[in-house]
């Protein structure tokens, strides 16, 4: 088990290890580094692929958690490459991932070679989609979560019928409040960067499902034309495409970083 003492956090991380160029993956919100399982397996003989937790998630997650923000994750993001002696790295990130992904493009573009954004967006959550979910966090941060609430998380996330499903469901049932709600709050409480992307000039491949409960195709169409430099993938599956449709997922990525070998 490997930590990285970044800003304060005692942050859990993975490193395949290798030679090869470095692949950072962020999970999404209520999930971790194990959600890019599929990926890593793909990728780990040709690139060095590096997972980690986030605030208030998985191993990273604590007993006290401050207010913070996706600029303090994106920090926690380079602080994590400064630990381990990275210049740079290609950021893959899922939904929050995205979020924090595209902030530190922004705030520390000399230590992005790319992006990979999965599920993701630029702009904020539809404020009805919004006050579901603060009902549905609230009842479960002061009740522990119900049946029904689970499978509705679930649906929003992984869709229908998927059979990592009840694993995921354990692992929410194990949050504390206190991160439950923490991390809520900075997912509502964030920036709109819409009008900041075009900043970003490193080479993006954008992937969306074309079953996202989340977010909508609408949105990952503005994230692709709004950068600098993306192309959009579209590819079967929900929120959470890359865990529960891996294939297509996989040979969107493998091409785009086949791209970014030979531009080398």
């Amino acid at each position: 088990m490997s930590f990285a003492t970044v800003n304060g956090q005692n942050l859990y991380y993975e490193d395949t290890g290798g030679s090869g160029p470095v692949i950072v993956f962020s999970h999404g919100l209520l999930m971790d580094h194990e959600m890019f399982a599929p990926q890593i397996a793909a990728l780990r003989d040709r690139y060095r692929c590096i997972s980690w937790d986030e605030r208030g998630h998985g191993q990273t997650a604590g007993d006290e958690i401050t207010a913070f923000s996706y600029y303090d994750s994106a920090h926690d993001l380079v602080g994590l490459l400064d630990h381990l002696g990275l210049d740079t790295a290609i950021l893959a990130g899922m939904s929050q991932g995205g979020f924090l992904s595209l902030r530190c493009a922004l705030m520390h573009p000399q230590r992005v070679r790319a992006l990979i954004l999965m599920d993701t967006q630029a702009g904020l959550e539809d404020p009805e989609k919004t006050a579901g979910y603060a009902q549905m966090i609230e009842t479960w941060a002061g009740q522990g979560l119900p049946d029904d609430i689970a499978d509705t998380i679930a649906q929003i996330i992984l869709g229908d019928g998927w059979s990592g499903t009840p694993a995921w469901q354990q692992k929410w049932r194990g949050w504390q409040a206190h991160n439950l709600g923490a991390c809520f709050q900075t997912l509502v409480a964030r920036d709109d960067i819409s009008d900041r992307i075009r900043q970003i000039q490193q080479p993006a491949l954008v992937v969306h499902g074309d079953a996202d409960a989340a977010i909508p195709m609408a949105r990952a169409e503005q994230l692709a034309s709004g950068l600098a430099s993306a192309e959009l993938v579209v590819v079967p599956g929900g929120h959470a495409a890359n865990l529960t449709h891996p294939e297509p997922v996989n040979a969107a990525i493998e091409s785009f970083l086949a791209g970014l070998d030979q531009g080398s």
